[in-house]
């Protein structure tokens, strides 16, 4: 089964989250009527994340917190620190798995989780965010997926009808 607005194939969604905007992204909520989201499906060996929202930032926020989902639950972190992120790329594709890439970075340096994601700024080559969360605590936070990094295969950036979805391919 192919996605039309994605291209990618996969199969029902493994794990889906949708809230509105202000709950995951922190930035000034529109319409009561958008919301913004992510969805986690499989794809072979791998894992695929969906993520959509009103605007390109909010879209690169759900994500971003859809691969963090992998690794820990976004409900068992507290908001005890931020760190910021910055990536650039020569495309919107590229930039979205480089800003991906880039917060894993940081999880994978100093085991920061993220609970919230808030992208200030993702044009087609630049994107600039802060992860809110803490520290990955062994007695506190239970463990999910080993994340080795998000693939430019099959990655997309799409908006349609005021609408903005973004697709990666997780390998794991």
């Amino acid at each position: 089964m192919t996605d039309d607005a994605t291209g990618i194939g996969g199969t029902e969604p493994r794990r889906t989250h949708d809230t509105p905007p202000t709950e995951c992204t922190g930035l000034a909520a529109p319409a009561p009527t958008t919301t913004a989201g992510w969805e986690q499906f499989d794809v072979d060996a791998d894992v695929g994340v969906r993520a959509w929202g009103p605007t390109r930032t909010e879209a690169f926020a759900q994500a971003a917190l859809g691969v963090f989902a992998l690794i820990v639950s976004p409900d068992e972190v507290d908001e005890r620190e931020h760190r910021e992120v910055r990536a650039q790329a020569d495309s919107p594709e590229s930039l979205l798995v480089n800003w991906i890439n880039e917060c894993l970075y940081v999880h994978e340096i100093e085991g920061f989780v993220a609970r919230r994601i808030t992208v200030l700024s993702a044009s087609d080559t630049l994107a600039h965010g802060v992860l809110h969360g803490e520290p990955f605590d062994t007695g506190r936070h239970r463990p999910g997926t080993v994340v080795k990094a998000v693939t430019l295969h099959q990655a997309s950036v799409v908006e349609r009808d005021g609408r903005h979805q973004v697709s990666v391919i997780v390998d794991v």
